[in-house]
């Protein structure tokens, strides 16, 4: 069995963003070789999630509507409490928010291979989406299979 794993790199530009990487996947599977098996997207941040949905503009808006809805930015989360966190090592944001939303989405997505293709139906793609934007981020890609 081969595993190949790489990292994307990009920035976000807004605090909720859905970027879609559906394209750099798919190259890092075809460079890995793999013909049957698995890729796994991973993000190795608290404040992003992953999403496999309709790329559609207005459909976009909608699901950052219905974000903004559920876990609103100015609703109050302990998280932001920073005074009562002592010794926490906090980056000065108030993202309790950021991290709620993640948990909404999760953290990663494992996607099938076959004939050294992800299979997705073509109105399906996978974003990686911030919730704490704008930053430098990173993705970590793994294929496995044969």
């Amino acid at each position: 069995m081969k595993i190949h794993r790489e990292r994307i790199e990009f920035e976000t530009t807004t605090q909720i963003e859905f970027v879609d990487i559906t394209d750099r996947v798919g190259e890092i599977v075809e460079r890995s070789g793999v013909r049957e098996g698995q890729v796994t997207v991973f993000v190795p941040h608290t404040t992003m999630g992953i999403a496999i949905n309709h790329n559609e503009p207005l459909l976009l808006q909608d699901f950052m509507r219905i974000l903004y809805r559920v876990v609103p930015v100015d609703d109050q989360y302990s998280h932001d409490l920073f005074e009562l966190r002592r010794g926490a090592k906090s980056d000065g944001r108030s993202n309790g928010h950021s991290h709620c939303k993640q948990l909404l989405l999760g953290a990663g997505e494992t996607l099938l291979i076959e004939r050294g293709k992800i299979i997705l139906s073509d109105l399906q793609s996978v974003f990686v989406v911030e919730f704490d934007g704008a930053r430098k981020r990173d993705v970590v890609v793994q294929v496995m299979g044969e």
